[in-house]
């Protein structure tokens, strides 16, 4: 990683505890810090275990992976490396309505054979 290469890092093993200001404040004494973001599930608004941090500097960013990779912060070992470029995603199918406004599922009978239960 140079001053050039990326510094948007994945950082995985969070404590789902942690907040955006701890991330922030770990980070920061490897260097300036653009951006830090908690991934969180958007039902329940809970962290999902990870997250990202941008550096200004890929040098920092270089530093704080070798600082902080495999390090413990609440008793959990973080996971701090490059992030990867993100990906973009194939459109869903499946679920949802069919053409005559049912709702999804199994179609035509493929419903799998189960017993009945007896009460």
């Amino acid at each position: 990683m140079n001053q050039a290469s990326n510094k948007k890092l994945y950082v995985g093993s969070l404590p789902f505890s942690s907040t955006e200001e701890e991330l922030h404040e770990l980070f920061s004494a490897f260097g300036p810090i653009s951006s830090v973001r908690i991934v969180t599930d958007k039902f329940t608004g809970m962290s999902k275990g990870f997250g990202f941090v941008e550096m200004e500097n890929g040098d920092d960013a270089k530093k704080a992976v070798e600082g902080l990779n495999g390090k413990a912060l609440n008793g959990r070992t973080l996971i701090v490396n490059e992030a990867r470029p993100e990906q973009p995603r194939a459109p869903r199918t499946g679920g949802g309505r069919d053409d005559r406004g049912g709702g999804g599922g199994f179609r035509n009978g493929d419903r799998p054979s189960r017993p009945r239960r007896e009460y």
